[in-house]
């Protein structure tokens, strides 16, 4: 496949990446993802392509709303679609 074609967003769409989700373990024994928690509101990502509107780069740690956006699969690999936007917090 051509490059034009390989995980390039539009506009003020970003492709991200979730970084790897951490676990913790109630009173009870239970272990939970971050998704599972209600006092976890945010989700930390890599930033894989920035579109062409956005102030992002590449490879840029971003925290956003986990609610938003859609999941999409390429070449087997799980990746999000988000929109500038629902970014709260850039490392």
């Amino acid at each position: 496949a051509s490059d034009v074609y390989k995980r390039q967003a539009i506009g003020s769409y970003l492709l991200v990446n979730k970084l790897e989700k951490k676990t913790t373990k109630t009173e009870g024994g239970l272990l939970l993802s971050e998704n599972d928690r209600d006092d976890i509101r945010y989700v930390q990502a890599e930033v894989i392509d920035p579109g062409d509107q956005s102030f992002l780069k590449k490879n840029d740690h971003i925290f956003y709303d986990k609610h938003a956006g859609h999941n999409i699969e390429h070449d087997g690999e799980k990746l999000q679609v988000i929109k500038v936007q629902d970014i709260v917090v850039v490392i």
